[in-house]
């Protein structure tokens, strides 16, 4: 009778806690599935619709004949002008991504670091030019790297230069304006990963003997490092990506994939090369991500 009322009360036990189960996973289901459904709708379809996109071809006048085949991508990939595209738009992610971050790791280790009463106001000032149209920045640097810009016409007063530079219309007046435009996102990637940094390691390095410098070096720069690789990542993927200021800035001489996207679907109408190369920029995203994890697993070992 007891054994038969023990095992009653075990059975009633764990349909009890199967239930609780089944609600929890309920819940989690609820709360999931908006954000999975608007993954899908944002990004996941979309995605979908491109790369099915890219296997059509072109016909006369601009004609989409609707078939399965990668004469897109052969088409991009045969091309030199396109390697060159693919060639530029890594090598502007990369100056990007290394001026940022070198810039921008002073400021962000100076607002972990700082106890002072105004460090909320200086957080609000480093990242203030968000607030301002990546538009309307572009147009500022267009006045300003022009060749009657201001700083071409202060060179040119104070005699150092007897011929204005060529700061616009060039790859290197994009890089310049891209830094200073995506300097905001380095910096709060970085003091986001700057939590590691331990002030008593910096401490006990210094009590050892070590210069400043040494721990620098030694403690702060390496548990710094994913931190800096996030903020690399951010402003590398948002320059290859950026549209505008390559576009203002570049005066239709700088060819990187997301301008020859536009061109290609806009001014020729070629949507599945257009497509083509949307997959083939989102495949240099995920290579780079893919390099970014590996990186950060070997500094947490």
């Amino acid at each position: 009778m007891t054994v038969a009322h023990t095992n009653t009360e075990t059975i009633s036990t764990r349909a009890s806690r199967g239930g609780s189960q089944k609600r929890k996973n309920l819940s989690v289901l609820g709360l999931v599935a908006p954000g999975v459904i608007g993954l899908f709708v944002s990004f996941l379809l979309p995605l979908a619709v491109m790369i099915r996109m890219s296997l059509n071809t072109n016909g006369e006048g601009g004609r989409l004949i609707q078939t399965l085949s990668a004469g897109a991508y052969a088409d991009a990939l045969a091309d030199p002008f396109y390697w060159k595209v693919i060639g530029n738009t890594l090598l502007l992610g990369l100056v990007c991504g290394v001026a940022a971050v070198a810039l921008s790791y002073p400021i962000a280790l100076f607002l972990t670091r700082t106890t002072s009463r105004w460090k909320g106001v200086l957080m609000a000032l480093a990242i203030a030019p968000l607030l301002t149209s990546a538009v309307a920045r572009t147009f500022g640097w267009m006045s300003l790297l022009g060749d009657q810009g201001v700083v071409n016409a202060a060179l040119m007063n104070s005699g150092l230069i007897s011929a204005p530079l060529r700061l616009s219309n060039n790859m290197l007046g994009v890089a310049i304006a891209l830094v200073e435009i995506l300097m905001p996102y380095a910096i709060l990637a970085m003091i986001s990963g700057f939590g590691r940094i331990s002030i008593s390691l910096e401490e006990a390095a210094g009590s050892l003997g070590a210069s400043k410098l040494q721990v620098f070096a030694r403690v702060t720069l390496p548990l710094s490092l994913p931190g800096v690789f996030t903020g690399f990542l951010l402003v590398f993927v948002l320059a290859v990506s950026s549209f505008v200021t390559p576009k203002l800035l570049g005066g239709g001489r700088v060819f990187i994939l997301a301008t020859e996207v536009y061109n290609e679907a806009t001014q020729t109408l070629n949507w599945p090369l257009a497509s083509a190369l949307s997959v083939i920029l989102l495949v240099v995203f995920g290579a780079l991500v893919a390099v970014y994890q590996r990186l950060i697993k070997r500094f947490e070992e």
